[in-house]
């Protein structure tokens, strides 16, 4: 879900809002858990998850294209744990769910389905 789609589902479901309200809600809560975790404090939303920074050790890595290794300096990054209540949900959603409709069969190349009906 995209940020836009989010302000539309919060605008459909809180009516008594005016549209530019419910994007400054939006902004305001993104901007608090930007800013909790920029200053490497946890934010704990009960039954939805924990966002929180861990710290990442330098390491030695490779560049993948070219095989070449390279130093990777610590970093901090944000990192989510979902709650045990949202766990339950998605799974309980999951097997409420359809299963996903299987990916589109990509067509042969012209060449290949040129010679395929060539030679019936």
């Amino acid at each position: 879900m995209l940020r836009s789609e989010l302000v539309l589902r919060m605008q459909s479901e809180l009516r008594h809002l005016r549209a530019s309200e419910v994007e400054a809600a939006v902004d305001a809560l993104l901007d608090a858990v930007s800013a909790a975790l920029i200053d490497g404090r946890r934010i704990e939303l009960r039954g939805f998850g924990a966002f929180s920074v861990r710290e990442r050790d330098p390491r030695v890595g490779r560049n993948p294209r070219t095989g070449e290794t390279v130093s990777v300096a610590a970093k901090r990054v944000p990192f989510f744990k979902p709650g045990k209540e949202l766990r339950s949900k998605v799974n309980d959603g999951a097997e409420d769910a359809a299963p996903p409709a299987p990916a589109p069969q990509k067509s042969p190349p012209k060449a290949v389905a040129k010679a395929a009906s060539s030679r019936s």
